[in-house]
């Protein structure tokens, strides 16, 4: 797979605690420079970021990151802040808690609530695997299918584990046909990253690829 192709994929992240707006510019640079899907911030610094770029390249934010439970409430406002600044696409995490109790129609009304907010920008939503069990994952797949977001995500990567191919294959065989995958956490090659992709991954969260690619 050509090198241009597998950045067409990547959300250039960067949600360092202690990223400073020169690191956000950089990263906001080389998302222009590499031509990828989207660079993805911290909310602080959307608004900055946005009237830097403009429509040079798309701009992602997380909500109720890194843990998701926080209330239904707040991610509402976190998610209307954010577009309000300039985002373009929402990464939102799950309430993890909730998934465990199997409160499922709570998990669904949360999504479809921000998806509703968000309206023809995009919303990918994040389920940590790393903390999930095969049956709940597969949950997962159903209630993201069922409440009409754009995209599962796999982590965060700020748990005990990120991405692997068995969950990108996992996810590739119980979403919905309308519900693209997007893998983040831990993909630090070109090789991983383009075996994602073959596996139905559609973004890659990572600031490995075009590290690489910088000879970083």
């Amino acid at each position: 797979m050509d090198v241009t192709e597998i950045l067409r994929h990547v959300d250039h992240t960067l949600l360092n605690q202690a990223a400073t707006w020169k690191e956000i510019k950089e990263i906001c640079d080389d998302a222009v420079r590499y031509h990828t899907a989207s660079v993805c911030i911290p909310p602080s610094y959307v608004r900055q970021a946005k009237e830097y770029v403009g429509n040079r390249t798309a701009v992602c934010t997380v909500i109720g990151f890194p843990n998701g439970y926080g209330t239904t409430a707040v991610k509402e406002y976190e998610t209307r802040d954010a577009l309000e600044n300039g985002a373009d696409e929402i990464d939102m995490v799950i309430n993890i808690g909730w998934l465990k109790d199997r409160r499922y129609e709570e998990l669904e009304a949360e999504i479809r609530s921000l998806k509703g907010i968000c309206k023809d920008k995009v919303l990918k939503v994040i389920i940590e695997t790393c903390l999930l069990s095969e049956e709940e994952k597969i949950k997962m797949c159903e209630i993201v299918t069922s409440a009409g977001a754009d995209y599962i995500k796999t982590s965060t990567g700020f748990s005990k584990g990120g991405a692997t191919f068995g969950d990108i294959r996992l996810f590739a065989e119980h979403v919905g046909k309308d519900v693209r995958i997007k893998a983040a956490g831990g993909i630090g090659s070109l090789s991983d990253a383009e075996k994602f992709i073959e596996l139905g991954a559609d973004r890659l969260g990572t600031s490995r690829i075009v590290k690489c690619l910088k000879g970083m």
